[in-house]
Order: C-alpha cells, then sequence, then structure tokens
C-alpha cells in the first residue's frame, strides 16, 4: 500500500536531498544539472524533501557555536518538550531525521569541497621550455609504460598537467610534435593561439610562433590518426574540423580553422631532423624560420626583396649559405653593411626559380 500523501519522505530521501544539496551548493555543471531535475522528476516526494532540507539546513545554519559543534560531533539533542533553539516545532522524530540530514549535508560540505579540490588538482604539473636553437624530447607520465611523447622544437614553451580525466597542454610559443597515448577515458587536449587541438592516441604537430613560417597562425599537422580541431572560445558545429592523417590546417584570420590541406610528410618532418623546408614562401620569412634556430647575420630591409618567394630544404645552421646561393637563383645580391650581410636588389640580373636544395 503507498504511503499516505501527507507521510514524511523515507530517510533514504533525506541522504539523496543532503547529496544533492552538497552537490547544488558547490555548483552543477550542465550533466549535473540534468542529473538533479532527473532525481526531481522520479518522485515528487525528492522536491518535497530537498526544500524541506534546505529550510532545515537554514535554520542549524542560524544555531549558536557550541551546538553546530555537537552537530558536526554527531551529537543531536531534542528536548522532550521541542526541537532545540532557534528550530522552529516539528515532530520530534521527523526532526531528528531532518537533522542528521542536515549534519550529513554539514559533514559532506566538507567532504565533497575536499573530494571536489582532489579531483580538480592535476596528478601532474610540468613546465617545458627550450631555447634558441635547442630541442628537447620527453615522455609524459600518463601511462604506465609507453606513456605520450613530446618532441619541442626551438624556443618554445609548453605547460603540461595531467588530470584523472584529462590530459590539457598550452603550448605558449614554439612547435611541438606529440605521439601520444592511445586513452579514450583522458581526452588529450592542447591548446594554442585561438584552437584547441583534442585527440585520444595518434601523432600530430602544433606549431604557434610569432616570426617565421606561419607566423600569427596556428598550425596542426597529422601524421598519424585524426584530430578535432576547434576555436578555444566556442564554436558552432560548422567551425569543428576533424582533421585526418596528411593533412594540416592553420587558423584564419578571424582565429577559427581554416581548410584541411595536404601534407607532405618529409616536410612535416624536416624539423625533427635539424632541417628547414621551404615551399615558395616570401624570403623574409625563410630568414625568419632560419633566425628561430640562431643569429645569421643575413638580413633583408627592401620589401619587395623580401617578398620574393623561395624554397628548398637546408640545415637549420645553413643560414649564411642559403644567402650566398640565392644570387644565382635571385635578382639579388650580398652587401657586407655594418657588419651583416644585406640582401639587396640586383636588377641586371633576370628573375629565376628561388628553389635549391
Amino acid at each position: 500500500m503507498p504511503p499516505p500523501p501527507d507521510a514524511p519522505p523515507p530517510a533514504t530521501h533525506d541522504d539523496a536531498a543532503a547529496r544533492w544539496a552538497v552537490r547544488r551548493r558547490s555548483g552543477l555543471d550542465s550533466d549535473g544539472r540534468r542529473a538533479l531535475q532527473a532525481w526531481l522528476d522520479a518522485d515528487p516526494r525528492h522536491a518535497q524533501a530537498l526544500a524541506e532540507l534546505e529550510t532545515t539546513f537554514e535554520h542549524v545554519a542560524t544555531l549558536p557555536a557550541d551546538e553546530v559543534a555537537r552537530l558536526r560531533a554527531g551529537i543531536v539533542h531534542v528536548s522532550p518538550g521541542g526541537p532545540p533553539p532557534a528550530v522552529p516545532p516539528r515532530p520530534a522524530r521527523r526532526l531528528q531525521r531532518m537533522l542528521g540530514a542536515a549534519l550529513a549535508l554539514a559533514t559532506l560540505g566538507v567532504g565533497w569541497t575536499a573530494w571536489d579540490r582532489w579531483t580538480r588538482q592535476p596528478r601532474f604539473e610540468q613546465h617545458y621550455a627550450t631555447q634558441r636553437g635547442e630541442q628537447l624530447a620527453v615522455t609524459l607520465p600518463d601511462a604506465a609504460t609507453d606513456g605520450s611523447r613530446v618532441r619541442l622544437d626551438s624556443a618554445t614553451r609548453l605547460d603540461v598537467r595531467l588530470y584523472r580525466d584529462r590530459r590539457e597542454l598550452r603550448l605558449h610559443e614554439g612547435r611541438a610534435a606529440f605521439a601520444v597515448h592511445a586513452d579514450a577515458r583522458r581526452p588529450f587536449h592542447v591548446r594554442a593561439g585561438t584552437l584547441d587541438v583534442v585527440v585520444t592516441g595518434t601523432r600530430f604537430t602544433v606549431r604557434h610562433t610569432r616570426a617565421g613560417l606561419d607566423a600569427g597562425l596556428t598550425v596542426v599537422e597529422v601524421e598519424e590518426g585524426r584530430v578535432r580541431v576547434t576555436p578555444q572560445a566556442g564554436a558552432a558545429p560548422d567551425a569543428v574540423v576533424e582533421l585526418h592523417a596528411g593533412q594540416r590546417l592553420s587558423s584564419g584570420g578571424d582565429g577559427r580553422p581554416g581548410p584541411a590541406r595536404p601534407l607532405s610528410s618529409a616536410d612535416a618532418a624536416a624539423w625533427r631532423e635539424g632541417r628547414i623546408a621551404f615551399d615558395g614562401v616570401p624570403l623574409a620569412q625563410a630568414l625568419a624560420e632560419f633566425e628561430r634556430y640562431g643569429p645569421t647575420g643575413v638580413v633583408v630591409r627592401d620589401p619587395a626583396v623580401g617578398a620574393l618567394p623561395v624554397g628548398g630544404s637546408w640545415r637549420v645552421g645553413d643560414a649564411r649559405r642559403f644567402a650566398e646561393t640565392l644570387p644565382e637563383l635571385l635578382p639579388v645580391r650580398l652587401r657586407p653593411h655594418d657588419g651583416v650581410l644585406e640582401l639587396v636588389a640586383h636588377p641586371a640580373r633576370p628573375l629565376r626559380s628561388g628553389h635549391a636544395r
């Protein structure tokens, strides 16, 4: 036989209400709000229990300090004639149960907060950085064996935070290649510039530099597997790009992911082999890329010369030889000036393909 309509909710409802009250006071995300609503909809007594518990807890919060101390110690005194001071009269039996729930709320409040803070703390946190011309290879402790591997390029700064339910990395500057340990329960996020790259297990590279190739843009290149790229601030579904092996993209002027384009695997891996690969990039950008690895002693001050397209594959320390080759390929000449070699226009020479290897 169902209980009469005015029967109080059973103690189990009070316990569940206490837990929901704690969670709601700590803050619920969208999933939590949906779960709470489902619990409320499951039984009309749930809403009653939650409302009464909140009211009772507010009354308990007004008790003197010694009464609160006894509550927290688990000692609830109910006088024969009625409830403790400052709590409205109620049937003693119901009052004991509600005060028990309030005690659970007070106790859980500490426990839940501690648990919540514990789960929100990273298990591993580290900042990695390379100097100009330096590269660094690290293995992350995100697996018992064969953890994710990261290789940092020259002048790169990377923050790593490993949580119990996710892996978050922030590329502040530079370039890094990732070989991610597959773990579907712990997505691997790399945030750089305006983009957020999410994977569970794959090999890819992210670049975000203020100078050199693709300066000011965020570039994602996938060598194996696939990644999901979105703007960090959130995006409409059409702003999300699924990038597959053999594809690359760069952020657009609006910060959104650009279209996927073919990726040359040889060029993608060149920097890890100590080489720089160009394919019709402006001369000024090519020299700026060399400068990321060390002083070149070569400058371009004429914008027209800096815009000339060049290509090829060079060792990172071959900027001088690269510059000395250019007069054979482009209408330029080298002029020693103020201790450096300046590339200046040489109109007498015809324009040829500026490509060499």
